[in-house]
């Protein structure tokens, strides 16, 4: 297990779970934005998957300041409960702010290129999408962002490269919603969205309650792809 990457900040310091790639450097990074369940085996996976395609991958603790390390799954109702509590308690602005200091870090590690870009899931594609809008990366990748609708109003700020997946079926984002985000950033030159059918929320998510096998390997590699592309 590798030893995390830590990142300083006016309240504080967060640990970040870190996979490194291993192929020659100088490698691109990304920044990965979990879910309301914490930096987990979803998580991890993912960024190891990153890794495995060469990037160096970072997934910060955005939680901390309610309780570090949480790790829960969607799989009981206990940690269901506890993930719709953490959300209540979740402040948008101070985790922009700390995203924005891990990509700063992110772009000063040794033996990277110093491009960064940010993939995120639910809790955390919104902050990919709020990430686009604020701060910029060289890439940004949203996966089904809750409450992306009522930030639509930021949209005409997003310079930045932006991909959003989209579940057709997704339960917490309803498909009036999904228009809205769609219709916003079809304006934007530098935004795509796909949609997928017949999918619930957090399709892609590993092990999870309503993963869809086909349409995961879909959306992660139209992601690969947009990384490939936007990080070289």
């Amino acid at each position: 297990m590798q030893a995390p990457l830590r990142i300083d900040t006016p309240d504080g310091t967060l640990d970040a779970y870190v996979a490194r790639p291993t192929r020659p450097a100088p490698a691109s990074t990304v920044v990965v934005l979990h879910e309301v369940f914490g930096v987990n085996a979803d998580m991890r996976r993912t960024c190891d998957e990153l890794a495995a395609r060469g990037h160096l991958a970072i997934c910060p603790d955005l939680l901390w300041r309610i309780e570090p390390g949480i790790d829960l799954t969607d799989r009981t109702p206990a940690e269901i409960d506890k993930a719709v509590a953490l959300y209540a308690a979740f402040d948008l602005d101070k985790a922009v702010a700390d995203v924005a200091r891990t990509l700063d870090l992110a772009r000063r590690q040794p033996g990277t290129t110093g491009k960064v870009g940010v993939m995120g899931f639910c809790l955390g594609g919104l902050l990919s999408f709020l990430t686009a809008a604020r701060i910029g990366a060289d890439a940004a990748i949203a996966y089904y962002p809750g409450n992306a609708d009522k930030y639509l109003g930021e949209a005409p700020q997003i310079g930045t490269p932006l991909l959003v997946h989209l579940a057709e079926e997704d339960e917490y984002i309803a498909k009036p919603a999904q228009a809205l985000i769609t219709d916003a950033l079809a304006r934007r030159p530098t935004a795509r969205t796909f949609s997928y059918a017949g999918c619930s929320h957090a399709f892609a998510r590993h092990g999870g309650a309503h993963h869809d096998a086909g349409a995961a390997i879909l959306a992660n590699g139209r992601s690969a792809d947009f990384l490939a592309r936007h990080l070289k």
